[in-house]
């Protein structure tokens, strides 16, 4: 028989509050093959990630990729990590921190914003722990992964599910999983693009790069490529752009099976032996930058773009905390959390008149706290 996790610090007429976790995909400790191995055998043990048989999978990824791969990408990592850590992680905290405080003004009651990451620290069931031991008794769980794939989004449902099935008392549960058609999501992407045009000039033409995934997971009905597609579509739209000045591609393929198409790599290769001048590349399918973008497209592409004889390859940096950004979030998340008591004054308001009360029955009932 299962033991379910109890509260032991819970006590009646304690205030609740809401609790909001939000998720990304996560980074080594450190820049070093042996961080980086430890990250690596969490992100690609999931079978969310690879679905092949474990036993099979389980001999490849241990007995050659753990081998070979860890030494290569701590020397990428290398290249962007900062004397404050990861830049994935110091972004997320950012964004963390800034959309506690939009949220604190929006809402009644109170709010508790968490950060958890799919693999490493913080991990997503601390992350829970923590909002928890805030008393949430309501939460909102929104992976910063604007297009759903099962890859991404429905690791973190697994994961989330997963922890929360092992609680005695199981909180109200609200999951955001894609919003890449959004308005707001879709104005502070042109915004952010028009900024760094006004700043930087203008390319010749504009590459929207999203991280690739194997064409079988679109052949089996994951919506992703599609979402993609959208996204791209409705920027280039709000930025009055013909046809012929911007290019969907897909990265950081790897292996042997066919991934999504066109591939980002090919793309830039051959937009470089066309004689392009200029070439913007700006990847919204990642909410903060990181190694995909800081070092794939920003110092490995951009090597390849020239190498192939085009002028300059110009990285647009992704939304991170950017005010527009963190706004579009909070709203996000103020908007799927209608009609709980932490978007009416009155319920909030009452909920607090009646705490003490609550409390003074629940001891006369003979409870111990």
């Amino acid at each position: 028989m299962p033991t379910y996790q109890s509260s032991p610090s819970f006590e009646h007429g304690l205030a609740e509050s809401l609790g909001v976790l939000l998720v990304n995909l996560g980074t080594p400790d450190a820049p070093t093959p042996s961080a980086v191995r430890r990250y690596l055998a969490e992100f690609l043990w999931d079978p969310r990630v690879v679905e092949l048989p474990r036993a099979l999978w389980w001999l490849i990824l241990h007995g050659v990729i753990l081998r070979t791969r860890p030494a290569r990408s701590a020397r990428a990592y290398q290249k962007i990590w900062t004397d404050d850590g990861s830049p994935l992680l110091l972004h997320c905290q950012d964004i963390r921190a800034k959309v506690q405080q939009q949220l604190s003004s929006r809402l009644s009651g109170r709010v508790e914003v968490r950060l958890g990451m799919s693999y490493g620290q913080p991990a997503i069931a601390s992350a829970l722990e923590e909002l928890f031991s805030a008393g949430a008794r309501r939460m909102v769980v929104l992976p910063l992964y604007p297009q759903y794939s099962g890859t991404t989004t429905g690791s973190v449902f697994e994961a989330v599910t997963a922890t929360l099935a092992q609680r005695r008392w199981v909180p109200e549960l609200r999951f955001i999983n894609h919003y890449h058609d959004a308005p707001g999501y879709i104005s502070a992407l042109a915004n952010s693009i028009r900024d760094h045009w006004q700043a930087h000039g203008r390319g010749e033409k504009l590459m929207f790069s999203f991280h690739g995934v194997p064409q079988r997971t679109l052949l089996s009905g994951d919506p992703y490529h599609c979402q993609c597609q959208k996204t791209a579509r409705l920027v280039a739209e709000a930025l009055a752009l013909e046809p012929e000045q911007w290019v969907v591609a897909f990265q950081s393929r790897v292996g042997r099976e066919e991934w999504l198409r066109p591939y980002a790599d090919e793309t830039i290769s051959s937009l470089g032996q066309s004689g392009l001048g200029k070439l913007d590349v700006v990847c919204p399918g990642f909410s903060a930058d990181c190694l995909e973008t800081l070092e794939e497209i920003a110092i490995q592409n951009n090597e390849l773009f020239r190498a192939a004889g085009g002028g300059e390859l110009v990285y647009i940096p992704a939304l991170n905390a950017a005010a527009a950004h963190v706004e579009f979030l909070a709203g996000l998340v103020e908007t799927t959390c209608g009609g709980w008591p932490e978007t009416n004054q009155a319920d909030a308001t009452l909920s607090d008149k009646e705490a003490e009360e609550s409390k003074r029955r629940a001891l006369a009932m003979g409870a111990a706290r």
